[in-house]
């Protein structure tokens, strides 16, 4: 079960239920990462090279050309999360795609994130158009959404932008159906292919009618 005693108590939280459950992550899936982050470094006189799928080891001064310390690049990703409803978008069609899907299946959002970040992320997804429920995990998500699934079987879905979410979903809940989606379409270019068993969608029109057929009972 989940490794993050906090998102253990974000999952007790949620109501029972046993429709399909489709757990979607949140940056690059829902909400734009990559973009807004590099007008971020802007502000800051940085920028973000995309010739390798990471940020750590890509930031670069733009007077000097130099790469910035690891140690600062978490600094100003902490500080670009704490003022995050001033720089992410929705992602084309996503608020509309999720909507949709919602009608038939249980929809929750699962992030990647300090738990203290939260309440801000809670703000921006509903000012955006997702007001489903919003975990945060510091730990695997495999382990969560095993939880999160109960004992009933129902049918599950996951959306994530990184192949490690994927696969620890993949071990902790072998029959989930697991969907790659990356926004940022240069990044996205980069990843190696994609382990066996893990649909790649280019957009959310691509992602809407194949989430909603696996899901389909």
């Amino acid at each position: 079960m989940s490794d993050d005693p906090e998102t253990v108590r974000q999952i007790a939280e949620l109501a029972p239920g046993d429709r399909p459950l489709l757990v979607l992550d949140v940056d690059e899936v829902v909400l734009e990462f990559v973009r807004p982050f590099v007008k971020f470094l802007e502000t800051q006189d940085l920028l973000l090279k995309t010739d390798s799928f990471r940020i750590h080891g890509n930031v670069f001064d733009r007077s000097t050309r130099l790469p910035v310390q690891d140690q600062r690049v978490t600094t100003l990703m902490t500080a670009f999360f704490e003022a995050q409803e001033t720089w992410q978008t929705a992602v084309d069609g996503a608020a509309a795609a999720v909507a949709e899907l919602a009608a038939a299946v249980e929809v929750v959002m699962l992030s990647s994130m300090p738990h203290g970040h939260r309440p801000l992320r809670r703000r921006l997804l509903d000012r955006l158009g997702f007001p489903y429920p919003l975990l945060t995990t510091e730990a695997a998500k495999g382990p969560a959404i095993q939880r999160m699934r109960g004992g009933g079987g129902r049918p599950v879905a996951f959306v994530d932008d990184i192949p490690n979410n994927l696969l620890s979903v993949q071990r902790a809940v072998p029959d989930a159906r697991l969907f790659h989606l990356m926004a940022h379409s240069e990044l996205r270019a980069l990843l190696l292919p994609l382990p066996e068993g893990i649909v790649a969608v280019s957009g959310w029109r691509e992602a809407g009618p194949l989430i909603a057929k696996a899901l389909k009972r």
